[in-house]
């Protein structure tokens, strides 16, 4: 952390767990394990490709080494009654962590929070039934904490994307498609045609 001098560490903590190189098969069994964490181990290698043998021995290692820290329901929230989500930015007073950190974890509602470089020190998700339950938590619970000094909310609309985890395999960039100098380009509604195109129907045929 930039901006604490007590807030977060700057470097991971030793577990002691052994370290595994990932490589595509790896990867591979990560992206099918997102889709479906309960899949078993035959129908994960019969999707990666490789023997049922070596599948068990990759999803132990990938275990065993922390690559999967551990194994969850996805709920929907709306469907659970929590129908609002908010982004509560908050300042916090900067020798007062420890306290922030502990009156956080009492909140229930708190989904999801980080310690953040930029004009806030740390941003709240929560998760609430209604506006009226976000704006108590925030006039209320948060304000009542002695460790914040200003806070910043903003409801969310609607979550486009919300995906259990992401790999470095999903940043690889598609190859792109050649296209012939005379094709048209569409964007939108709009027709654009290459320069080369166009000036050819644009001559005169005297």
């Amino acid at each position: 952390m930039v901006k604490s001098s007590d807030g977060a560490p700057s470097e991971a903590p030793d577990t002691g767990r052994m370290h595994t190189e990932l490589d595509a098969i790896h990867l591979k069994m990560l992206e099918v394990l997102r889709q479906d964490g309960r899949i078993s181990i035959a129908a994960l290698a019969q999707q990666v490709g490789i023997s049922r043998a070596n599948a068990y021995m990759r999803f132990e290692a990938l275990r065993t080494s922390g690559v999967i820290s551990r194994f969850t329901a996805q709920v929907d929230p709306v469907r659970t009654g929590l129908g609002i989500c908010a982004l509560i930015f908050v300042t916090v007073r900067q020798q007062m962590w420890p306290q922030f950190r502990a009156q956080l974890a009492s909140m229930p509602e708190v989904e999801y929070c980080a310690i953040t470089t930029g004009q806030h020190d740390a941003m709240i998700q929560v998760r609430a039934t209604d506006v009226a339950a976000v704006h108590r938590l925030v006039s209320e619970r948060l304000a009542g904490i002695p460790a914040v000094k200003a806070t910043e909310t903003v409801l969310i609309l609607d979550e486009v994307i919300r995906r259990p985890y992401v790999l470095t395999s999903d940043s690889a960039p598609a190859p792109a498609k050649a296209r012939p100098a005379s094709e048209s380009v569409a964007h939108g509604r709009m027709r654009f045609i290459r320069a080369d195109a166009g000036r050819a129907a644009m001559r005169d045929p005297g």
